[in-house]
């Protein structure tokens, strides 16, 4: 009977499925991490070995120790409570101080001066750092490189035109996450890369450049009844058209760079390296060199990830893009004023055309000449098995200007069996610790544990090891539309089965992430500024 139901048609290929992200957790108890873990138990042992000594200390340390322990176990928002009260004091003191406010235009009260080189630019803070640089490939082509001298990177981005997850066979699909995974695993043999950003910009067609490519391609001499149907379909397709476009940006270590670190060589190397500090021109240049060689490798293998390569940024793009990020209403008037000449002649910072006239962020938005945007974080990970275009509904355009950043950490291939057998170790101490306690598992163990040994065996096969993390900004002109955007995205996020999180008293930096500047929040926070492969997710 049940073969007779199908009609002698084959059966359908399965779906597949993806998933195994995990978040670190290392050792910790009850659900903390390592170092709250590490101040419980200090607190409980410290009281113990005094009341041993002396009971009247161990009388005495024991309601500090547990005031301690407590402030330690809290979480708000999930974070710690000390790391929280942390962020408040000093968005309060950088409010005291007027840095959340600053204005840029040629009214601004003093010239920003920029910390890196010590030259004079006008540009918001993440930006201010970054030095544009235009230099020549081996393809006698120029290309953009951006530096940022106080943490050691120079980032190439690539223009690409991705293919849509819709419209093709879902097996296409399926190879180009498997070719994505093979170009990301490949990182882990190239110490000199430190991260990969593939950034996605939607929005709203003005339909201006519809309108002058058409007006350009049109006849003279077609009929007149025609050239008004061309007309008239062009004045209605900017409700039903976007602006879409994508960037792969490979930010590279510049040290590494220039100590020919681009292969495994040791660990002297590396020591070495590190101690190279890329300041002049001439040293960006030498070092672009060997990421130009870098680059023609990894973009031939793009192809093969379902986007096609269109070519990599210019200083005109680059500047663009910071442009119309910060003053959307510019969006559609034109092209942004040339620097190339101005690069060309001393390296310079190159942010002026780009640069806003006043910036004035917020606890949880960022408002911008004509705009006002918000930014999220990836707080979470799908749970369950997904499709190969769970991310689609969040990178597809809609009624608002969106630019989604995804950011790989490839972890290097000799430090990440290192990590996940840790990371096998902790969750089977975790275990133990729970058999010792006689608790019930629950089924967030289970499959924690169960992901942690999964990861470890592909890991062992040949499978390449990195740490992801995900951002998201909206911005309007109007400022009544953004609850409205805000909403638009975070139904997105939930269509995708990941959880974002706002960025309170980090938009600026959440919205500087979604460039195609190569910047990485964790660097911008860090205190050396540099990010190792052991480094925080």
């Amino acid at each position: 009977m049940s073969s007779g139901a199908t009609g002698g048609l084959a059966p359908e290929p399965p779906v597949r499925l993806y998933g195994g992200w995990r978040l670190r957790r290392g050792i910790g108890l009850w659900g903390l991490d390592a170092t709250s873990s590490a101040i419980v138990l200090g607190c409980v042992l410290v009281p113990m070995l005094l009341a041993a000594a002396t009971p009247r200390w161990g009388a005495v340390s024991a309601p500090l120790a547990a005031a301690i322990a407590l402030v330690a176990a809290l979480r708000v928002g999930g974070e710690p409570l000390p790391r929280h009260v942390r962020r408040r004091l000093q968005w309060v003191r950088a409010t005291g101080k007027g840095r959340r406010s600053r204005r840029y235009g040629p009214n601004a009260p003093t010239p920003f001066v920029v910390p890196s080189g010590g030259a004079q630019g006008r540009g918001p803070a993440p930006l201010a750092d970054l030095d544009l640089h235009v230099v020549t490939s081996s393809r006698r082509e120029d290309f953009a490189v951006v530096h940022d001298q106080a943490r050691g990177t120079l980032t190439v981005a690539v223009s690409c035109a991705s293919s849509s997850a819709w419209l093709v066979e879902r097996d296409d699909a399926d190879g180009w996450v498997s070719a994505w995974h093979s170009w990301l695993a490949g990182l882990g043999y190239l110490p000199a890369v430190r991260w990969v950003a593939v950034i996605v910009e939607t929005a709203p067609e003005p339909g201006t450049a519809l309108h002058d490519s058409v007006a350009a391609r049109v006849d003279p001499a077609a009929p007149a009844d025609v050239r008004t149907l061309l007309r008239d379909l062009v004045a209605r397709a900017p409700a039903a058209t976007a602006h879409v476009r994508t960037w792969v940006c490979v930010t590279f270590d510049d040290a590494r760079l220039l100590g020919g670190g681009s292969a495994a060589g040791g660990n002297a190397r590396v020591r070495h390296s590190r101690a190279v500090r890329v300041g002049s021109v001439e040293d960006v240049h030498s070092a672009a060199a060997e990421a130009d060689r870098l680059m023609s490798g990894l973009e031939s293998s793009l192809g093969a990830c379902g986007v096609t390569v269109r070519g990599r940024a210019t200083a005109e793009d680059l500047v663009e893009v910071a442009a119309v990020a910060y003053d959307p209403g510019y969006r559609g008037r034109g092209p942004v004023p040339s620097t190339r000449r101005e690069l060309r002649g001393r390296g310079a910072h190159g942010w002026d055309h780009a640069s806003p006239v006043a910036v004035e962020e917020g606890w949880d938005q960022l408002r911008h000449d004509s705009g006002t945007s918000v930014s999220w974080g990836w707080q979470e990970a799908p749970r369950q098995l997904v499709t190969s275009d769970v991310l689609s509904r969040l990178h597809s355009p809609g009624r608002y200007l969106k630019r989604v950043c995804l950011l790989y950490r490839p972890m290097p291939a000799a430090d990440a069996a290192r990590l996940l057998e840790s990371e096998v170790n902790a969750a089977d101490f975790r275990d133990a610790v729970r058999r010792a306690q006689r608790r019930d598992e629950t089924a967030r163990d289970v499959a924690d544990r169960e992901q942690a040994r999964r990861a470890a065996r592909e890991e062992a096969v040949g499978a390449g090891v990195v740490l992801v993390s995900a951002y998201v900004t909206t911005t309007v002109t109007d400022p009544e539309q953004l609850a409205d955007a805000v909403a638009d995205v975070e139904a997105r996020a939930d269509q995708t089965k990941i959880r974002l999180r706002r960025l309170y008293g980090g938009q600026s930096v959440g919205f500087a992430t979604t460039l195609p500047l190569g910047l990485h929040p964790v660097a911008l926070t860090s205190a050396s500024g540099r990010l190792s492969g052991r480094g925080r997710p």
